[in-house]
């Protein structure tokens, strides 16, 4: 339900504000060919923006599509929450899982646009595709949107703030892939010897990881154990890595055991500073090791590489493990899994 609205504000419906364009054309006539073809998986998730652009040819494109003007907003109808939206910048066609949208005379299309990208629509298209039982928002869906609405002069001033806010957080991204791209090459001089810091000059020794520590899966966690906070161990599962402050080091935890539950389980409590990532599953190929900060438990979908002290650093050897595709040794199977 909309609250109270500040002064010149309006209630509309999301298709007061822009229309659904109607008619596919033909990708395979020689006016559209060649023009970018855009589907779902073409746009990155929350943010508005293009990922790949390839004609329709170049996609091998047969069935009718929908023809895109400059400006029109092209929205995924198919699984919202994944929250996949992109306003054109340029002529193209885009792929009959979407929704092309024109907005009509004084709707902005970059307040329409962050309005679909916005939690307040991801959470009623997705309740409307839950009703529905199907993983897509239909039109009547779409039609039954009501949303605030800003004066005309107040909604371009808005979308402008907020494609200024995107322009800035991609240009920081930019910094950081340039500094994470600096960093791995440090990675590949330093970890292999090739480059050493000032004061070392020791000859290094080949061993193997088994030499330097122990590798150890974690353990199963039923249900009936879950859900509990502020117990003596933090109960890590492969979900947690995705959690806010865990990006190196493993903080916060969706459950955690005491003692007693600890045994009741056979869980092994591996000690701070031991390396965990997914072993099982497509999260393997996602290449992610943490650093447990405390003593912590596992589920049985991770395992854990705590390091012999007497013989080497363990964040020494979280960087080696970063440098270390564990896709590569997984077992073939219907279930990606690594080898012992």
């Amino acid at each position: 339900m909309i609250s109270a609205l500040p002064v010149g504000w309006r209630v509309e419906r999301l298709l007061d504000l822009v229309s659904i364009r109607s008619g596919q054309v033909d990708p395979k006539l020689a006016q559209y060919r060649d023009l970018p073809l855009i589907a779902p998986d073409h746009i990155e998730s929350g943010t508005g923006r293009l990922l790949d652009v390839r004609s329709a040819r170049e996609q091998g494109a047969i069935s009718g599509k929908f023809l895109v003007d400059p400006g029109d907003i092209i929205y995924s109808k198919i699984r919202p929450y994944l929250m996949k939206a992109y306003r054109a910048e340029f002529p193209a066609l885009c792929s009959a899982d979407m929704y092309p949208l024109k907005p009509r005379r004084g709707a902005d299309g970059r307040y329409v646009l962050n309005v679909l990208l916005g939690r307040e629509f991801t959470n009623y298209a997705v309740g409307e595709s839950m009703r529905s039982g199907i993983p897509k928002i239909n039109r009547e869906g779409l039609a039954g949107y009501e949303l605030p609405v800003p004066a005309d002069s107040e909604q371009a001033t808005v979308g402008a703030a907020l494609g200024d806010a995107d322009a800035l957080i991609q240009s920081i991204e930019q910094a950081i892939a340039k500094k994470r791209a600096l960093k791995q090459g440090m990675m590949q001089e330093l970890l292999t010897g090739r480059t050493r810091l000032s004061g070392f000059d020791g000859e290094w020794e080949d061993v193997s990881a088994g030499d330097t520590g122990v590798f150890k899966g974690g353990s199963g966690f039923p249900t009936r154990f879950q859900g509990l906070r502020g117990q003596r161990y933090p109960f890590f599962k492969v979900s947690d890595m995705n959690n806010l402050g865990n990006e190196t080091y493993m903080r916060s935890s969706n459950n955690s055991v005491s003692e007693l539950m600890r045994s009741q389980l056979g869980a092994t409590a591996f000690p701070a500073g031991s390396i965990v990532f997914a072993k099982v599953g497509a999260a393997v190929f996602l290449e992610r090791k943490r650093i447990l900060a405390e003593p912590s438990c596992i589920d049985n979908n991770m395992a854990a590489f705590t390091a012999n002290a007497t013989w080497v650093d363990s964040l020494f050897m979280y960087y080696v493990l970063q440098n270390v595709l564990l896709g590569s040794l997984v077992a073939v199977g219907a279930l990606p899994a690594l080898r012992s």
